[in-house]
């Protein structure tokens, strides 16, 4: 036989000079071998394969009699397997791996034909590895396998292949060389060598492994076609896959047509487009048709009738778009979003109470007005499931100042519920799109926060939190306040429809929980849709508790520090809140028993200490000197200043009101950034003054001999509000009568013309305020009484809080007259009356604080008196 001196690779018919090396862990590939090489013989004895040879296992690789293939031999076993045939006959067999995944195989990972293969040649290779080329010589069967010396050897079998009819051969053979002669000129894809070799064989075998060689790339069927032993239905194999490939290619020539046929010539764009609606066509109902799926998943969302029908028409017109246009775009994402909108899901409530108060008391300290509501709202739930009616969901407003927790208490409202929690920032929003979406006449239309946030819980029962709705702004683009009306109306929120979807949706199932500041900012009629529950800054006692239970181990878990790592004293604890903390909230509290930690932490990575105990001294060496005082330092009792109290966004806060008086014509200078309503009420100061010029024993005509000026420290601050009224009464008739107000003493109410003292609002913030630095006396409206239940006992202890109805009690209560004026006052009308102290408490106080708060909350806006 004459050995034929060019060989190809299996896939790009390049001369095996030019094939690069492969690996046999990961190629398929191979040339093949028209003769027989020279020196071998392709007929093999049984006395010879009984002698055990070495075992090549290969991956992703099957080798065909005749196929010659290289491969860079890597695995140790492999290499001891082609080093043993080096020394030997140059002999080996290959087999494939069942499993390609298996890096060490054993006998039972291994098929049991394989391939008698000659070593052609070989060469070293850096890292210990061998390149070798290697042709099949004939199909085996392997009869035994034997782990020796850490290599495989085998004892195998041939593979007798029976004798083929003459008539049936020649048959096939000239049927398989026109079906070549026809895949070579649809596809294009055989070299002419080896078409040229095709159209000279004569054996079915021979002609069947050559094929197999160039057109099968799987690797289970290249082995499955290798375990066939009578070629006539290896060449049967072969002649279906040669016309299954024709078919193909004729289905796409015919496609090309159709849409060639269909389009002018010059436009590519529309030309690609209609080609690839041909293939939907022809691909009708299989799965790679994207509109299919769609439909699929629409059926499977079991959408309300109407939204479906929607749907339906938005597919058919996606149909009908070019795919790269900007509107296709937006439908996808419309369709997108509709389907990934929970429609029908819904979390199961846990409506059983105690559960539920169990874990609100778990992450809470307190806050009783609140867990009573959600544990009311949990009841009516209840009650409305076991008889199949439904009720309006409430929207439920919480409004306090930063750091007090309305964040973290919606997170817990959620737990406690076992649904799905939702925040939403509407901090600085001002367009209403924000809120509603955008419609999809827009490049890049998205839905809104609402449908956004629904999209995210996934269930059609949520709890959303609407964080900050009173920094909602509006400018030219619409107001996202007015946008809000619909969305936290229970009448309204059953049929919202967002921009973007264009569909009614509905939200009345969710419950909506908001948070803000103050309610100053938000429009009359969005707050009159929300129930309001307010949540006060905390006192002392609060934050103590607060530290001890929640934010010191926080913090050394934070840190990174065992357990107990860090002790307080109860003293060091009062000053830390007294002397570094000035807030409503538990901010700043948190981040000063972090940077405690962190002195520990840096400690004890030097090693010099792993325990801490935070004496006086060692608070002061660890946080620095105290920022603040235990009062306000403004002295002794002095003429013209009063202590007022004011609330601000940030919780209540000290506003000391300053009155001189100087000889002029009567003029009124008020300055300190006051508003237009305390700019009235010192007016009105002024004005009873006058009034109860006799009872004073001060001149009628001081106003045309004086002038007088009014200044509110921190200038920079825009004060308003009518609470100051009695404030600035006070410090005003102090100045005139020449007699010190109290220092000891804060006040707060609104004044009218008559001297009647009116109630005033954030009673609780402003009573926390003054016990904060350090004032124990209060004169309060007699209308602020019912208010007294609020303030923590430990406050009321503490306190000397006065109840007056006129702004004669508040005088002879505030400045310290004497007798004669006092009676000149208070002539026939009472003196103020005293609160009544608390009976003395041994638990820890009732109304208390929040767990430490999550940091959603922001500062800042103007103050409110």
């Amino acid at each position: 036989m004459i050995r034929v001196p060019l060989w190809f690779e299996v896939d790009k018919g390049v001369p095996n000079a030019l094939r690069p090396v492969i690996s046999h862990e990961s190629s398929r590939g191979g040339a093949y071998s028209h003769a027989k090489h020279s020196g071998m013989s392709t007929m093999v004895s049984r006395e010879e394969h009984q002698d055990r040879l070495p075992l090549l296992p290969l991956k992703n690789v099957v080798v065909f009699p005749r196929n010659v293939v290289t491969l860079l031999v890597g695995r140790p076993r492999s290499v001891r397997a082609v080093e043993r045939a080096l020394d030997g006959e140059r002999r080996l067999i290959v087999t494939a791996h069942r499993d390609p995944d298996t890096d060490d195989p054993g006998p039972d990972d291994l098929h049991d034909v394989g391939t008698l293969v000659a070593i052609v040649s070989s060469e070293r290779q850096a890292a210990g590895n061998i390149q070798v080329v290697l042709e099949g010589v004939s199909r085996v069967r392997i009869t035994d396998f034997a782990n020796h010396a850490g290599l495989y050897t085998v004892a195998a079998d041939p593979f007798e292949e029976p004798e083929s009819p003459g008539p049936e051969a020649r048959a096939l053979i000239a049927h398989v060389q026109n079906l070549t002669n026809r895949f070579a000129d649809a596809r294009g894809a055989l070299p002419v060598e080896v078409q040229d070799m095709v159209q000279r064989a004569y054996d079915p075998s021979h002609l069947a492994d050559l094929l197999a060689t160039q057109l099968l790339t799987d690797v289970a069927r290249r082995q499955a076609l290798l375990e066939i032993a009578d070629p006539l239905r290896r060449l049967e194999h072969i002649a279906v896959h040669l016309s299954a490939e024709i078919d193909v290619a004729a289905l796409e020539r015919r496609i090309k047509d159709r849409v060639r046929d269909q389009i002018d010539r010059n436009q590519r764009e529309y030309y690609l487009r209609e080609q690839l609606k041909a293939i939907h066509d022809e691909l009708g109902g299989e799965s790679g048709n994207e509109f299919d799926l769609l439909k699929a998943k629409i059926a499977e969302r079991g959408l309300p009738p109407a939204i479906e029908d929607r749907v339906q028409k938005e597919i058919a017109r996606l149909e009908r778009m070019p795919a790269i246009s900007a509107e296709a775009t937006v439908v996808r994402t419309y369709l997108d979003t509709i389907l990934a909108l929970p429609w029908h899901e819904a979390s199961e409530d846990r409506i059983d109470l105690v559960e539920a108060e169990r874990l609100l008391d778990a992450d809470h300290f307190g806050l009783e007005s609140v867990k009573e509501r959600i544990l009311d709202y949990l009841a009516v739930r209840k009650l409305t499931s076991e008889t199949a009616t439904s009720s309006a969901t409430q929207i439920l407003c919480l409004v306090g100042p930063p750091g007090v927790g309305k964040t973290s208490l919606g997170r817990s409202i959620a737990s406690a519920m076992g649904r799905t929690f939702v925040r939403v920032s509407l901090g600085g929003v001002r367009d209403e799109a924000e809120i509603r979406g955008h419609r999809r006449t827009y490049i890049g239309a998205m839905p809104g926060r609402i449908i956004a946030a629904m999209k995210q819980a996934g269930t059609v029962n949520p709890v959303i939190l609407l964080d900050e709705i009173d920094k909602l702004t509006s400018d030219y683009r619409g107001d996202p306040a007015a946008a809000m009306l619909e969305v936290l109306d229970p009448e309204q929120n059953r049929t919202f429809n967002d921009h973007f979807l264009d569909l009614p949706y509905d939200l009345s199932r969710v419950l909506f929980l908001t948070t803000a500041n103050s309610l100053a900012p938000i429009p009359r009629p969005l707050r009159d849709r929300m129930e309001v529950i307010e949540i006060s800054g905390y006192s002392e006692e609060e934050k103590i508790e607060i530290g001890k239970k929640y934010l010191l181990p926080k913090q050394i878990a934070a840190h990174g520090l065992p357990e107990k790592a860090i002790t307080i004293p109860s003293k060091t604890w009062g000053r830390v809140v007294r002397e570094y903390t000035r807030e409503a909230g538990v901010r700043q509290f948190e981040r000063e028993l972090a940077s405690i930690c962190r002195r520990l932490a840096r400690e004890v990575v030097q090693g010099k200490s792993d325990r801490m105990r935070l004496t006086e001294a060692r608070l002061v060496e660890t946080l620095g000197p105290p920022r603040y005082g235990q009062d306000l330092h403004l002295g002794d009792d002095q003429i013209g200043l009063a202590i007022g109290l004011g609330v601000t966004e940030v919780g209540g806060e000290l506003l000391p009101v300053e009155v001189a008086t100087m000889p002029g014509k009567g003029n009124l200078t008020i300055t300190g950034k006051a508003g237009d309503v305390m700019q009235e009420s010192a007016r009105a100061a002024v004005s009873y003054a006058r009034s109860r010029a006799e009872q004073l024993q001060i001149d009628p005509e001081f106003q045309s001999t004086l002038d007088l000026h009014i200044h509110l420290p921190e200038g920079a601050t825009p004060k308003d509000g009518p609470s100051a009224g009695i404030t600035m009464a006070t410090a005003l008739i102090s100045a005139l009568v020449r007699r010190p107000v109290r220092a000891d003493t804060a006040m707060t109410g609104e004044i009218t013309l008559r001297g009647r003292v009116l109630a005033i609002g954030g009673f609780r913030e402003k009573a926390l305020a003054a016990h904060r630095h350090g004032i124990r006396r209060l004169i309060a409206p007699q209308e602020n009484a019912r208010d007294l239940a609020k303030l923590p006992p430990a406050i009321r202890r503490e306190m000397e809080i006065v109840f007056a109805t006129t702004m004669d009690q508040v005088i002879a209560a505030a400045i310290r007259l004497d007798d004669t004026l006092v009676g000149g006052l208070l002539e026939g009308i009472e003196p103020a009356a005293k609160a009544p102290a608390p009976e003395p408490m041994a638990a820890a106080p009732a109304d208390a604080a929040l767990a430490p708060p999550d940091g959603s909350d922001t500062t800042g806006g103007p103050e409110a008196v």
